[in-house]
């Protein structure tokens, strides 16, 4: 079975663009990271490391984070 080829450094920089707005979001919603995961149906550690950029979202966790925080998607996308 082939290794999966890694992204190039463009996406990994929009994913950090991206963890950067959802941390912004809820830094503005002054919930903590526990907090956000818990209103998201999710675990912590799955938010820090999206936030962090370390690890790609599926679109089914940032509809959650979105709706946790009560932003468009598009906001923490674009």
């Amino acid at each position: 079975m082939p290794s999966a080829v890694p992204p190039p450094d463009w996406v990994i920089a929009r994913r950090r663009v991206i963890g950067d707005r959802i941390r912004a979001a809820r830094l503005h919603a002054n919930l903590t990271q526990e907090r956000l995961a818990e209103l998201a149906e999710m675990d912590r550690q799955t938010i820090n490391r999206i936030e962090q950029g370390h690890q790609s979202p599926i679109v089914d966790n940032l509809i959650r984070i979105a709706d946790a925080l009560d932003v468009p998607l598009a906001d923490l996308v674009r």
